[in-house]
């Protein structure tokens, strides 16, 4: 009498031995994807589900709804990127236009006014001040509008030792860095300033309104070029040294 063929395979982790709906069940729960894994037997289900009593439910429905909300999840993300994209070509192209007008500066007094006036509508933003850490017996009060002489070491207190930039939400920014404006600052980006080897250290500090301007984590990168810029320009209108 010939031998009845062996049954296939099951899959990995497929239930054993007898079936009935209840195994059937506990197996589809314990594996959320198996469905999504094996299309091919949705049409096989779909008839039957579709014609059952109505405690029973569609699997059309289910696997339409679980596909439209994976739909959802990545036009989200989609959209997100794009965003994100826009955001930093718009950035790029603030800073971009904010480094010709530093270039175009015809001496140091118009250079600090491009800086503290000028950088305001550039960059979006509702206040920039520079900041310049005291050395020694020189001036305590700066000579223009937008320049503030700060205590020594203040810009480590400020950023951290050796941290070239810092991006925040306040409620309020440091009156000794933005003087009269500090009240308005909701957001603020600090970027350390090193002309010279021999000069003290220094700020250029951003104000913003917008408490979602400047968020920690944002990238950098494009703030401190243009302080490395700023630092140039500096070292050639001072004739400082390198």
């Amino acid at each position: 009498m010939p031998s009845k063929p062996t049954s296939p395979n099951l899959r990995r982790g497929a239930p054993t031995g007898a079936l009935d709906a209840e195994a059937v069940r506990d197996y589809l729960l314990e594996n959320p994807n198996f469905l999504t894994e094996n299309p091919d037997l949705l049409p096989l289900l779909q008839p039957a589900a579709k014609h059952a009593g109505r405690n029973v439910l569609d699997m059309g429905q289910i696997v339409a709804r679980r596909l439209g909300d994976e739909l959802t999840r990545l036009q989200e993300a989609q959209d997100e990127l794009l965003a994100n994209g826009r955001a930093n070509l718009a950035a790029q192209s603030q800073v971009h236009a904010a480094a010709l007008a530093l270039l175009g500066a015809r001496n140091f007094e118009h250079l600090i006014h491009i800086v503290t006036r000028d950088l305001i509508e550039l960059l979006g933003v509702d206040t920039v001040t520079l900041c310049v850490e005291a050395a020694g017996d020189g001036p305590t009060k700066a000579p223009m509008g937008g320049v503030y002489i700060i205590p020594e070491g203040r810009v480590d207190g400020l950023l951290g030792p050796n941290v070239p930039a810092w991006l925040e939400a306040v409620q309020g920014g440091d009156y000794m860095v933005f003087g009269p404006s500090a009240g308005l600052v909701r957001s603020q980006a600090l970027i350390r300033l090193c002309p010279s080897p021999g000069a003290p250290p220094g700020l250029l500090a951003l104000g913003s309104r917008d408490g979602e301007k400047f968020q920690a984590g944002q990238g950098t990168e494009l703030l401190q070029f243009l302080c490395r810029l700023l630092e140039r320009l500096f070292r050639t209108w001072l004739d400082l040294p390198k």
